[in-house]
């Protein structure tokens, strides 16, 4: 599968954005997605996942009840509404693609999301 993330930027503290990331190549159904984020000097972090049918979602403890991801199965695309946005918010996001049976994992390009103080 190949994935394809944007709908980063520039935003200040408490502004939102929204990502995307667009699969291509396979049934998108059968992969959980989830969205990763790495700040400078610091590791990769897992932000929020989503079960293949969109009915369970997890999330960091940082951003759970500001961010909330979606999926639309229909579209091959998986959504990060980023609400409340904080200065330590700013990375590089990745979407991250799981197959639910091979557990085979696939990234995308990343996009950068930067909120100023």
């Amino acid at each position: 599968v190949q994935l394809q993330a944007s709908g980063g930027g520039l935003v200040q503290a408490g502004g939102s954005l929204r990502l995307s990331c667009a699969a291509s190549g396979s049934i998108f159904s059968i992969y959980h997605m989830a969205w990763y984020r790495q700040a400078p000097g610091k590791q990769r972090e897992l932000v929020a996942r989503i079960s293949g049918g969109g009915g369970s979602t997890n999330y960091a403890d940082s951003v759970r009840g500001r961010f909330t991801i979606s999926r639309d199965n229909a579209k091959n695309t998986v959504y990060l509404q980023m609400n409340s946005l904080k200065p330590e918010d700013t990375a590089v996001y990745y979407c991250n693609a799981a197959h639910a049976i091979t557990r085979g994992a696939y990234w995308g390009q990343g996009t950068q999301v930067t909120v100023s103080s």
